[in-house]
């Protein structure tokens, strides 16, 4: 803490700060006095921080530092609330830490701080993006951030080129001078030119023959890319005539029943791809573009920064492993069967993928084998005019190539299992050798507890003396006499180490007891592990052919579900057509019934009408007669007499 403080009361005394201060004085600050000497040195760094902070609310001024602590990638070293009542109230742990970081890198938090004022993105909704004027005003702003990036870099680059402007005015004076002499010395050309007789007529040739060669060059580059582009449309006509071939066999060979499968299982490939496995990826894309773009207009990290992330991930693993074991030692039923069910439908999705990935693999594959065994055909016609093979002779080589085919798998397989077997056997001799070493480092260490430091050495030594004694004796034939004097020699050197270790070796026996009575327990342990281990293999081939048996059952049922599903669309569209063929039936029944009564109808119509037109006329007839008859006259009407009053 002292060292903090006497790095912190250094860096203000001097400038651009020149406070003055020395370790009693700024340890006798004021919170609120300690809080102005943390903006003024925020200020020092982004200008517009120059602020009294007596003159705004203390969560504000909290706020506000700690928005630009966390722009410039400060990381408090307790938790963020204690960190934030800390600058709120001013405490000397939460202010101290913050201008020591900040002291150590002023240059560089300067520079942080312009970028990120420029570089710090806009978080536009995405319903407003919706709107074509805001889209394309945020293109535009992203264009210009990446502007903005391209100067930047430029500029440093500039900076960092070690160019100045004298050297820059020292070539632009070169340049000058090298000018005027090509404008003298084409000046000179000129005039010696002049004086040769038909030297327009000589300069015109000369221009002819500078634009021939300029056009010769041209041509000469675009020789290559016609002829690249040659190749290129007879390899589309190859293609385009491969297809027709194609799909003129598979219509003249085919059934409509093989066609019909074909092409429904190209359409659930295609809508699988399209539906699934395409928009899945292209999210993954715009996620990646998404961080990728992040990670960018963030500004450069330092290797102290990196190395608190590294801590921070290394962390957050520990917290990740832990929860798991957590979860593991809950072992709650209900989880467990949810979490298999999971397990087993993330496997299913991932074969899915994995076998529509191979299938489009196959495709392009297949497609670029077509590719070569037309440009073979063709290069095999043009060389002496024969055919590749065909027809019943193909398929006898094909037949011949799958046994070569399934033999070498076999070969295959038995040479994975003998490089597997390689390798049990390999680990096993480095876990052998390491048991070796150590069972010699812990010898070593009871030879040293015991005093009796090298007898293991010794011992080693005595073994290869008695090597060296037994591979003697193989040669006394020939060198008896020189052999009997090392071996009196040899003898006399082991029975005096015989006698200098009998002591030790006597030592050594109650170690060698417990040394059995350890590997004894050792082989009690491992007969454990091995019994259980069995168990546990047992239990888990039988999880497997359980989980075999459920995703069969699923594939079945996924089947199952989609026959029963396109059985019930064809059912439905069969309803459908059927229900407009009742009313398609219905309708002409009705038109074949109007056209039949039309006639019948009209004429009735007509006579309806007429019969109307005289009613109403015997109406006005009747109306008109009755007013016109006098009073006390009697009419008869209907067989009757009626007197009017």
């Amino acid at each position: 803490m002292s060292e903090q403080l006497k790095l912190i009361v250094e860096q203000l005394n001097r400038d651009p700060f020149r406070r003055n201060f020395n370790l009693i004085t700024f340890d006798s600050l004021e919170p609120m006095q300690l809080l102005q000497i943390l903006n003024d040195v925020l200020a020092e760094i982004d200008a517009k921080q120059a602020i009294d902070i007596r003159e705004e609310m203390p969560e504000q001024t909290a706020k506000r530092m700690f928005t630009l602590l966390g722009m410039l990638k400060y990381k408090p070293p307790g938790s963020q609330s204690s960190f934030r009542q800390g600058l709120v109230t001013g405490s000397k742990p939460a202010v101290h830490p913050v201008l020591h970081w900040l002291l150590q890198r002023v240059p560089e938090l300067k520079k942080r701080a312009y970028l990120a004022r420029f570089l710090v993105r806009l978080e536009v909704p995405v319903d407003f993006l919706q709107d074509d004027v805001i889209a394309e005003t945020f293109h535009q702003y992203e264009e210009l951030l990446e502007a903005f990036k391209s100067c930047h870099k430029e500029c440093e680059q500039l900076k960092n080129s070690g160019f100045s402007t004298a050297e820059i005015r020292r070539d632009i004076g070169a340049m000058e001078e090298e000018r005027e002499q090509l404008l003298k010395r084409v000046e000179r050309l000129r005039k010696r030119v002049e004086s040769v007789a038909k030297h327009q007529h000589m300069l015109e040739l000369a221009r002819q023959l500078r634009l021939e060669k300029e056009r010769e060059e041209s041509l000469a580059h675009q020789k290559p890319e016609q002829k690249n582009q040659l190749f290129q449309a007879e390899q589309r006509l190859q293609r385009s005539e491969l297809q027709l071939k194609d799909l003129r066999q598979a219509a003249a060979d085919a059934k409509p029943e093989s066609l019909m499968k074909r092409l429904e299982e190209e359409i659930k490939f295609n809508s699988y791809m399209v539906a699934d496995k395409l928009p899945k990826e292209l999210e993954s894309k715009r996620l990646t573009v998404q961080y990728l773009q992040k990670v960018a207009a963030e500004p450069a990290m330092g290797q102290a920064e990196l190395t608190e992330l590294e801590d921070k991930i290394r962390e957050t693993n520990v917290q990740i492993n832990l929860l798991i074991e957590k979860r593991m030692m809950r072992n709650d039923p209900i989880d467990d069967k949810l979490s298999l069910f999971r397990q087993q439908a993330s496997i299913i999705a991932r074969k899915k993928e994995a076998k529509a990935e191979e299938l489009q693999e196959a495709r392009e594959e297949m497609a670029a084998l077509e590719r070569e065994l037309n440009a073979k055909n063709s290069q095999a016609r043009d060389q002496d005019g024969a055919e590749l093979i065909r027809g019943d002779e193909f398929k006898r080589y094909v037949a011949k190539m799958r046994s070569k085919n399934t033999t070498y798998k076999k070969k295959r397989q038995e040479i994975a299992e003998l490089r597997a077997e390689y390798g049990v056997l390999q680990r096993t001799e480095e876990i052998l050798k390491q048991r070796h070493e150590v069972g010699l480092q812990q010898l070593q260490s009871v030879e040293v507890q015991k005093g009796i430091s090298g007898y293991s050495d010794t011992q080693e030594e005595l073994e290869r003396v008695s090597a060296i004694k037994s591979e003697l004796d193989e040669m006394k034939g020939r060198t008896l006499d020189s052999m009997s004097e090392m071996v009196k020699k040899l003898n006399s050197m082991i029975s005096e180490k015989k006698s200098a270790l009998a002591p030790v070796i006597k030592e050594l026996r109650p170690l060698r007891q417990q040394c059995q009575e350890l590997t004894q327990e050792y082989d009690e342990k491992k007969a454990q592990y091995d019994t259980c281990a069995a168990g546990l293999e047992s239990n888990r081939s039988k999880l497997e052919q359980d989980v075999k048996g459920l995703r069969e059952e699923v594939a079945q049922e996924e089947n199952r579900y989609h026959y029963i599903n396109a059985m019930k669309q064809v059912s439905v569209m069969q309803i459908q057509r059927a229900a407009d063929e009742m009313k398609a039936y219905k309708l002409r029944e009705q038109q074949k019934v109007v056209r039949e009564t039309h006639g019948a109808n009209m004429k009735q119509v007509k006579m309806w009408k007429d019969l109307e037109q005289l009613m109403e006329c015997k109406r006005q007839c009747f109306l008109r007669a009755q007013s016109q008859v006098s009073v006390g006259q009697v009419i008869q009407e209907a067989g009757e007499d009626r007197l009017v009053l």
